[in-house]
């Protein structure tokens, strides 16, 4: 059972279409896994399908998001805003979209970060965000960290815990500067994780600071 969801805000940004590529990304898939989430989009989307063809509502009551929608829709460039909406639980480990991103990228390529964790980049056209996916080893912890900017960790296989919680197939893990953790992937099998940035990790270790331009994270 999925525990921890998506905030309403991220929610209501998505239904919009103002999120980077990236963040879609990650909460297309969280999406495909947890049907709770989905009724609250549909009854965003709804909501927002009302305000977009009023036509006649006052643009003060407007949510800021829509009104951002409405501005876009009246310059042409609504189809650079539509959320992704192909999501799908057909494969065991990543649904759609995340599978056809790592089919663009030519397969599941894993590159070693050492100690067994291995990443891949999933290539977007956004350049405000980095997607990866994570794969940490069986009872194996994450070097300590906080952060520069703002990170989604969601959990596609196994699951990990740190000084919040413990996160499963489908939970997500938002983090921010305020939040220093150790994760440490569960005692039964590795963990994969679809993780998203905006700014580099900031590790408490001085050889993970020295090794970060090399590894990339």
């Amino acid at each position: 059972m999925i525990k921890h969801h998506l905030d309403d805000d991220m929610l209501v940004d998505y239904s919009a279409g103002t999120l980077a590529e990236g963040w879609s990304v990650a909460v297309a898939t969280h999406l495909a896994l947890c049907p709770a989430c989905r009724t609250k989009i549909d009854m965003l989307d709804s909501v927002g399908g009302y305000f977009l063809q009023c036509e006649d509502a006052d643009e003060e009551d407007l949510p800021e998001s829509w009104q951002a929608i409405r501005a876009r829709i009246a310059a042409g460039e609504i189809e650079a805003v539509l959320p992704i909406k192909n999501y799908t639980t057909a494969d065991p480990t990543f649904p759609e979209p995340l599978r056809s991103y790592i089919s663009k990228a030519g397969g599941l390529k894993w590159r070693r970060l050492g100690l067994g964790a291995a990443q891949m980049i999933i290539p977007t056209e956004d350049s405000t965000t980095t997607v990866r996916l994570l794969k940490i080893p069986t009872g194996r912890p994450v070097p300590e960290h906080s952060h520069k900017g703002s990170e989604m960790t969601l959990v596609l296989d196994g699951y990990f815990s740190d000084e919040v919680s413990t996160f499963r197939r489908g939970d997500v893990e938002m983090a921010d500067g305020n939040l220093m953790h150790q994760p440490r992937a569960g005692t039964d099998k590795d963990c994969i994780c679809l993780a998203v940035t905006d700014a580099p990790l900031r590790f408490t270790s001085r050889l993970m600071r020295w090794m970060q331009p090399v590894l990339g994270i």
